[in-house]
């Protein structure tokens, strides 16, 4: 773990700065000398449509038989996580910004292949809060995944089913969140989540009921599962894995408490370890810190510059696989 000394305003605003500078400086390198990032619009575009036509094709192939449920699951969770970062990238307006059906047509696909979400209008909300908020109790988007809870049930039950973990929660963080509201929240998952959940948990009882008491089954339950079984394997069960992973990442990758200024909001978290985790999120405990300084810059983007982007800002003071937090509920310790 790398601790950083304890900054003043005077010093934390230069480290802002110098960071950003040499972010934006990197970019650009990679922006001349790949001309292809200057179609930002066509590239966002044609990521979305190139994972929604995977997963469709991978789902037929499914259907087919043509390839097993475990294959089926995991190339749906890939798409799934490139949607989320699509998604990501068009509430920070990256693409498309002054053509509002075409933008509000992506941020649509990128809901229905991520159903187990909020709507993203109202995420964008939220995420432009979490900007202003990171790191204090009034950052609902990071508490509605787990950040600053103790490890244990209540927060394993928020990083994996974010509905349960919902009402799990829902009076501690009335209390604390000014205006937060379960009704908004459940409105803003109406339908899409909704069926999600109600396919979901429906699965989870009847394949319960079904190891503890096997027998017959009428004609049309039997149907009826069979159509959930298959959303299950191909949209499902990706996006439980997807969001799991998320989840896991960026709860612990967000600080929560003792947090002063733009450096402390965050840390880099890319021990080889999570590596799995971060499969199925983008590498978002690698690139996401890079973000917090430079939010409008697309996902693929903080990719590139990422070495040159965590030597800066681990010179700078932001930590790298801090794993305090898995025992502070991840508050940053000085």
């Amino acid at each position: 773990m790398q601790v950083s000394k304890p900054l003043n305003d005077t010093g934390a605003q230069y480290a802002n700065r110098h960071i950003i500078q040499a972010i934006r400086s990197e970019e650009q390198y990679w922006r001349d000398r790949y001309p292809i990032l200057q179609y930002q619009n066509g590239l966002g575009m044609g990521i979305l449509l190139l994972a929604l036509t995977v997963m469709l094709v991978n789902g037929y192939g499914y259907y087919q038989e043509l390839i097993p449920a475990w294959t089926c699951i995991v190339v749906a969770a890939l798409c799934a996580s490139l949607s989320h970062e699509i998604e990501h990238d068009l509430i920070h307006r990256q693409y498309f910004r002054d053509q509002p059906v075409i933008y509000n047509l992506m941020m649509l696909l990128t809901w229905l292949m991520r159903p187990n979400t909020i709507n993203p209008w109202y995420r964008r909300d939220i995420h432009l809060q979490h900007h202003k908020t990171s790191g204090t109790p009034q950052d609902i988007e990071e508490r509605l995944v787990g950040n600053g809870i103790n490890y244990g049930f209540s927060r394993l039950v928020v990083m994996f089913d974010g509905l349960l973990g919902l009402f799990l929660r829902q009076a501690v963080l009335r209390r604390e969140v000014k205006g937060f509201s379960v009704g908004k929240l459940l409105k803003a998952s109406f339908p899409v989540a909704s069926l999600y959940f109600l396919t979901w948990y429906i699965f989870l009882v009847f394949h319960a009921y079904d190891t503890l008491f096997s027998g017959a089954y009428p004609q049309w339950l039997v149907l009826l599962m069979d159509g959930i079984n298959f959303s299950v394997v191909v949209l499902i069960a990706p996006n439980f894995i997807r969001s799991a992973c998320l989840n896991f990442i960026t709860s612990n990758m967000h600080y929560y408490g003792n947090v002063h200024c733009l450096i402390q909001q965050t840390q880099i978290l890319d021990r080889w370890f999570f590596m799995p985790f971060q499969l199925f999120c983008c590498n978002f405990g690698s690139s996401h810190s890079i973000h917090h300084f430079v939010v409008s810059q697309p996902f693929y983007l903080r990719q590139l510059v990422a070495n040159k982007a965590h030597k800066v800002m681990c010179e700078q003071g932001v930590r790298r696989n801090d794993l305090s937090t898995f025992v502070t509920s991840n508050r940053r310790i000085s």
